[in-house]
Order: C-alpha cells, then structure tokens, then sequence
C-alpha cells in the first residue's frame, strides 16, 4: 500500500449540515503527543457528557500512550463496508477507523475530539458543518527520539515515519497549533484551551 494516507468515503450522509455538535481533529507528525494530549482532555473533561472521545480502531496493537481497539484487517474492512466508521484511512500499512457512532453525539451537540490523519480533514470539513483541526508539533529531534523510544516494530521504520513530512502545499490549515516539545504541562495546558475554545 502507499505510504501516504488515504482518505475513504465512509457512505450514506444524510443530515450532516443540520449536526449541531462539532468535530475536533487532532493531527500532527509521529511522536508529536497527540495521543497523550487528547487523553490529558479526556482525563480533565470525564464526566461532562458534552465532551466524547471516542476510540480509534487500528489495525495494530495500541501502544502505551493510545487506548486503541485493535482489530485485523479482514473485520476492519467489512465494518467498513457495512458504513462503520464515520472516517477511514490507511497510512504506514495499518487502517484507522473513526467509528459512525459520533454522528450521533454530534446530532445531540456534543463536541467529538479525535486523532486523525491529515488526509481526512478536507472529507471531515465537506461531511460536517463545524469543524475545528488542532495541529500537535515538536522539534524534528524530539520526533525522532520518541519515535525511536516508541519502538513499535508493527510501524516500521522510525526514519520512514519521521520523512513522511508535510509537502509545500500539503500542510493541514489547523485553527490552532500546539507546540509540544517543550513542557509537557505547559503543552497540555494549551491543548485543553484550544480544545475547550473550539
């Protein structure tokens, strides 16, 4: 499969303009933190009901920092012809799934925050009426070391995951930009913000 992510027409759409939530995309390079910030806001937000983050499901095993369901290729794919997941992609030879379960926490307001790849933002902006993108960023010489303490062997190589940067023109239009390679508390402080604002 291509390295490069691919966004995927996850079927019917009925409705979506009338969708009073809003959808928070969460992108960003590998080893950025993304997974650790949106679980500090999942942490800090538990039991407002206005606030979901739901989980991804991925084709490979979660590692410590994310809370992935892991499924295997052949069940991923048939939920996804079966329209499961609201966002589906393939990028560094695994799927993502976004499951179609936040159309209705969208449909009661709620505001969904999500890690996502880049490449479903503009799919994610035509399908539904509000929706904020949040870039995580840090140093390229932080990126490669947590990339290379990661050590996920199911990701292939560190250096192929780090060269996978944004082309001129490709770089996501995020409403706010996080820098997390400095402290973490002063990162996550800024993400609930961005969040939380949105």
């Amino acid at each position: 499969m291509d390295d490069r992510s691919e966004a995927l027409e996850p079927g019917e759409e009925p409705g979506m303009e009338d969708l009073p939530g809003r959808l928070i995309l969460v992108v960003g390079p590998s080893g950025a933190g993304k997974d650790t910030l949106i679980e500090a806001a999942r942490v800090t937000l538990a039991g407002d009901g206005r606030w979901v983050f739901p989980r991804r499901i991925v084709t490979r095993p979660a590692s410590e920092a994310e809370d992935n369901i892991e499924a295997d290729e052949a069940s991923f794919l048939q939920v996804r012809a079966r329209g499961g997941f609201a966002l589906a992609w393939n990028a560094h030879g695994h799927w993502y799934g976004v499951p179609a379960s936040i159309d209705a926490d969208l449909a009661r307001g709620a505001r969904v925050v999500v890690n996502v790849s880049r490449s479903v933002i503009a799919e994610a902006r035509r399908r539904w009426p509000d929706v904020t993108v949040i870039e995580v960023t840090a140093p390229t010489d932080v990126l490669a070391r947590r990339v290379a303490a990661r050590a996920r062997p199911s990701d292939g190589a560190g250096p192929q995951r780090l060269a996978r940067r944004f082309e001129p023109g490709d770089a996501p239009v995020a409403d706010a930009t996080i820098d997390n390679g400095g402290e973490l508390d002063t990162a996550i402080s800024a993400f609930l913000d961005a969040v939380v604002d949105a």
